[in-house]
């Protein structure tokens, strides 16, 4: 079989369809994961897109040809296969899904016990080697079980218990499904709530006719702005395609970056529990640590991904972690991400504060001045190595640490540069004490990484 072994990514198995991802590779890999995991029983899931059918079909008939029984949990988030997969004990998941991609893109996500996630370190990168090897064991003797298991009603069950949904106020709000997966999700949770929303791109549609779900883009925020803006409005909120991230905006339709979000839900977490432990990204504004530790609690930097951040909370039983990409994770969501949680949990927080999303976050936007995520392209790896080695050294008076790239830290300002997983990129997050300050040195930095 023909490989080509660059869509085996760092968190996932990701390319273009038919060409990269197709039918024949999605049975082969089914067949390599149980192999690799010496699974017995796995739940298989898939998102809206068009090929994602036939690729769940094919995955699942090459996990059953290596034995393993399937439950099928069918057109599903990615948070929902985490569910089925911790709630009930099976030995993996997969979800077929290109995430934020757009259409013509498919690929699957792939969780061993507990949901724990295999990466290009751990997992995926074996199922690779097996494939480009031919080194797939023989198909077993008999044929792996098949059933159809549902597990939604469970699931919003769950997400539910993380609020006392007595206490939401009855909230205007705009919901932006993107046409992927939140629009069968979202409708179950907020038709339980007192608010009352306006629904837009609910219709699951893996062609994303309106705009690609992928919130971070400017562009594919517009409608969720406009309709904001429209009429009064409390916040806004958005969900990626497989509906694993949600993003925010407030009610005069600012964009809220998910340092802002993380450190919100650090105080939601640290009202209930004090005293717990945080984790969040290296990335991150200095709000989250502020914010953590004027509430007593524990706060934790950590490297990008969610292979790492999932094994650090449960190394450190922390109760939550946010990362700067909308991804935000649950000690008792089996330590696993959720789009939903973070949605209700705002929310709720606005309700016991008595105050607006913009109110919540007017300390913050006065005090801390973000970048945003600045990515800059670079011709091969060796000038990718070679700039942090400069960065480094420019900034060696600074305090300077290579948990996850270079991060260099001043008393005003601080950032992290760090390279793209997939191709030769850095990735700059800065933050000053001031707008100007900022600017400056996002501008200073910038100089010396495109010099």
């Amino acid at each position: 079989m023909l490989l080509d072994p660059t869509v085996f990514k760092a968190y996932d198995v990701r390319g273009l369809y038919p060409g990269e991802i197709n039918e024949r590779l999605a049975e082969q890999i089914g067949r390599a994961f149980v192999a690799h995991l010496n699974a017995r029983r796995i739940v298989v899931s898939r998102d809206m897109r068009l090929s994602s059918p036939a690729l769940a079909r094919a995955f699942t008939t090459g996990a059953r040809m290596q034995g393993a029984d399937v439950a099928d949990i069918g057109l599903m988030g990615t948070d929902q296969m985490y569910f089925a997969v911790a709630r009930g004990d099976y030995d993996g998941g997969a979800q077929i899904t290109a995430s934020h991609n757009p259409g013509r893109y498919n690929g699957v996500k792939l969780v061993g016990r507990q949901a724990l996630p295999l990466s290009g370190d751990s997992g995926i990168s074996d199922i690779r080697d097996m494939l480009l090897a031919d080194a797939v064991p023989p198909a077993a003797e008999h044929l792996g079980v098949y059933e159809e298991l549902d597990v939604f009603r469970d699931y919003i069950d769950q997400v539910l218990t993380f609020v006392d949904n007595t206490t939401i106020k009855p909230y205007s709000l705009v919901l932006d499904a993107g046409c992927g997966i939140a629009g069968q999700v979202a409708p179950a949770l907020f038709d339980r709530l007192p608010c009352r929303t306006t629904r837009l791109c609910f219709d699951l549609d893996g062609t994303f006719p309106t705009h690609e779900a992928n919130p971070l883009i400017e562009d594919n925020r517009r409608d969720l702005i406009e309709a904001v803006l429209a009429t009064p409005t409390d916040a806004g909120i958005a969900w990626d395609g497989d509906a694993d991230r949600c993003f925010f905006v407030d009610g005069e339709g600012e964009f809220v970056a998910g340092d802002f979000i993380t450190a919100l839900l650090a105080e939601s977490f640290l009202r209930k529990a004090p005293g717990a432990s945080i984790i969040y990204d290296v990335r991150a504004s200095r709000a989250v640590r502020d914010t953590v530790v004027a509430h007593g609690g524990r706060a934790l930097m950590n490297r990008v991904g969610h292979a790492f951040f999932k094994k650090r909370m449960r190394d450190e039983r922390a109760i939550f972690g946010g990362e700067v990409t909308g991804h935000y994770y649950f000690r008792d969501y089996y330590y696993a991400d959720n789009g939903f949680i973070p949605a209700l949990l705002i929310l709720e927080l606005m309700s016991v504060r008595a105050q607006s999303l913009s109110e919540l976050l007017a300390p913050y936007r006065d005090r801390y001045f973000i970048s945003g995520e600045i990515n800059t392209p670079l011709t091969d790896q060796g000038l990718v190595n070679e700039k942090l080695r400069l960065l480094a050294k420019r900034y060696s008076d600074a305090h300077v640490y290579q948990m996850d790239g270079v991060s260099v830290e001043y008393p005003s300002w601080h950032f992290n540069v760090r390279p793209s997983n997939t191709e030769p990129l850095l990735r700059l997050n800065l933050e000053g004490s001031t707008e100007e300050e900022m600017e400056s040195r996002r501008e200073e930095v910038l100089g010396l990484i495109r010099a």
